[in-house]
């Protein structure tokens, strides 16, 4: 394989890196399939729902229109829910969510008030502003483990109109899944139609004053459609008003140093007829304040049928609030693993949403890839010696390849002079250098892409790998050789998701790259191989900010190559074609 094809192979892998890490910047903004009403400061009320099931009979067009009362007063209280993997609060008004913090390696709160928070259930009609729900909790404590595994708060209110709303919580001890039963009552005298809205919201551009906040913050609005094998996701200052019977919403969250790709999901998944997702955007302004603050918000709404006197609607959904361990998500049976982003080959995923382009889900390669690393770290509990073993085995796996990579260079090396020769000869007709260098391979029995064959093969698993590292929740604040920090850095790898902060095996791997690049048989013009002795340096630079367990797979690679190059050499097993042969052929 010459230098140029190397430096092309070299080229196509940052190419998949760079555009995995750029592509979202430039992902198309979606046509809404559906735009909702004017936007307000309050939570947003789209308009009707397609197929949206009758419970009951339409009311009459003449019915009255039910006169406004004052709901029962409820005192303000909150319910406190522990349980083995979070902490939350849920509140008397609307059942809002004023707190859930997840013990996910160290506290991760995913609520933040009056930024990052949920609105609970408010009761929305035609002529009357939003109406929440003073909701009586059936209990103020909630303690799940082993022997407690499940949890229900109760909660019953009315909206002042005659409609009584009632929800049930259920909370699991082993699982970020909750499940919420609902079922709204008329208890008026004349039928109603109403709709019921619950919104998470997020700021699209995180206030200074707050930017120290230790939580999650969203990055994305994530949703799946019916029958899609590809999630929509969309950057919050992108939000786009709709609403749909999508199978979940959710805001995708990363930790600060906030990402590309998130680790943490807030979803909201329906599941009964009638309950639909809704993605908007908002724009607010603070008392004596100019600034105008955009807010992305997420959402299901229920459009509730007309319900005679005494009748009642009931339906199911439920939500999500944890990390995106893609067992943990696949296991629901709603495709919510789908919110993890794996990108796609050739095309990134959202050239294949958005302009219905074919391409290959990453998904198939780099899950096997996890689960074998996961394998590994069963036996050993260190995901930096996992990286080691898997690229160990790799090398060995591909070392026949190896092998025919070297033996075919060596005689493409022994060969160089010959055609050489023939291009100084034939510089003035292309097609006939083109016939008698194939000519010459064919008679020498050298393959000139056989060069390449490994680094074809190591492509996708660097690839893989990149993408692993990037998304996968198991590495996160995963430490490799950690002595813990040191004038507040990090000393040495103390999470593999992450650059080095020393950049150490950066430059490691740069040095071993230029060793490899020595010891490699120098084909073609003597210039672009000095040339190509700068590639060390161009990707030592570009490596320093990528996931240092990427590094250390890739450096780790190097040496092994090297090993391999000098065993082969020692055991003469690269086979040299002799010049004067080579001529005499020729």
């Amino acid at each position: 394989m010459d230098k140029r094809t190397t430096l092309a192979l070299l080229l196509m892998a940052a190419l998949l890196m760079v555009y995995q890490l750029f592509m979202p910047i430039f992902m198309p903004e979606p046509t809404p399939e559906q735009k909702p009403g004017a936007k307000t400061e309050a939570p947003v009320s789209p308009g009707p729902l397609p197929s949206t099931p009758a419970a009951g009979p339409v009311a009459p067009a003449t019915a009255p229109a039910p006169s406004p009362k004052d709901a029962p007063a409820v005192p303000e209280r909150t319910a406190v829910i522990e349980t083995p993997l979070y902490h939350a609060a849920v509140a008397t008004t609307g059942g809002q969510v004023k707190a859930w913090d997840l013990h996910f390696r160290g506290e991760k709160p995913m609520v933040l008030p009056g930024t990052l928070d949920n609105a609970g259930w408010v009761v929305k009609r035609p002529g009357q502003p939003p109406r929440p729900i003073a909701f009586a909790l059936s209990t103020e404590a909630i303690k799940l483990d082993k022997n407690t595994p499940t949890g229900e708060l109760r909660m019953v209110g009315e909206d002042g109109f005659g409609i009584r709303v009632s929800q049930v919580l259920r909370f699991h001890a082993d699982t970020y899944v909750v499940e919420h039963e609902l079922k709204v009552e008329n208890r008026h005298t004349v039928a109603q139609a109403v709709e019921l809205v619950q919104v998470w919201s997020a700021p699209a551009e995180w206030p200074k004053a707050q930017e120290q906040f230790t939580g999650t913050r969203p990055i994305h609005v994530v949703r799946l459609p019916q029958g899609s094998i590809w999630a929509r996701r969309e950057y919050l200052p992108k939000a786009a008003d709709y609403v749909g019977e999508d199978r979940w919403v959710g805001f995708e969250s990363a930790v600060a140093p906030v990402g590309q790709n998130g680790v943490y999901l807030t979803a909201l998944i329906p599941k009964s007829k009638g309950v639909g997702v809704l993605e908007s955007r908002r724009e607010s302004k603070k008392e004596n304040e100019s600034a105008v603050l955009h807010a992305a918000e997420i959402g299901v709404r229920i459009a509730v049928p007309a319900l005679e006197p005494g009748k009642a609607w009931d339906g199911q959904l439920q939500s999500y609030l944890g990390p995106m361990e893609y067992e943990r998500l696949k296991a629901l049976g709603v495709g919510l693993e789908k919110a993890i982003y794996f990108g796609g080959f050739p095309f990134p995923e959202s050239w294949a949403v958005h302009y219905g382009l074919p391409t290959f889900p990453m998904e198939y390669i780099v899950v096997p890839t996890l689960a074998i690393m996961r394998w590994f770290y069963h036996f050993v509990p260190n995901y930096g010696v996992a990286i080691i073993v898997l690229t160990v085995i790799t090398k060995v796996l591909l070392f026949p390849l190896t092998v025919k990579s070297m033996t075919s260079m060596k005689a493409m090396q022994a060969l160089q002079p010959q055609i050489n020769a023939l291009r100084s000869k034939h510089k003035s007709d292309p097609q006939r250098l083109q016939r008698e260098t194939m000519e010459l391979y064919r008679a020498h029995k050298v393959n000139p892409l056989g060069g390449c064959l490994p680094m074809i093969v190591q492509v996708p698993i660097f690839y893989a790998l990149y993408d692993a590292l990037s998304v996968s929740v198991d590495l996160q604040n995963a430490p490799f050789i950690c002595f813990g920090r040191i004038f507040g850095i990090d000393f040495w790898i103390c999470d593999l998701a992450r650059h080095d902060p020393t950049y150490v095996l950066p430059i490691l791997m740069g040095i071993s790259m230029f060793v490899q690049q020595k010891m490699t048989p120098v084909m073609g013009d003597p210039r672009q191989a000095k040339m190509m002795l700068f590639m060390p340096v161009v990707f030592t630079f570009m490596f320093f900010n990528l996931p240092s367990g990427l590094v250390l797979y890739w450096t780790l690679s190097n040496v092994l190559q090297i090993a391999q190059q000098k065993y082969m050499e020692r055991m003469g097993k690269t086979e040299k074609v002799p010049a004067a042969r080579a001529t005499k052929k020729a």
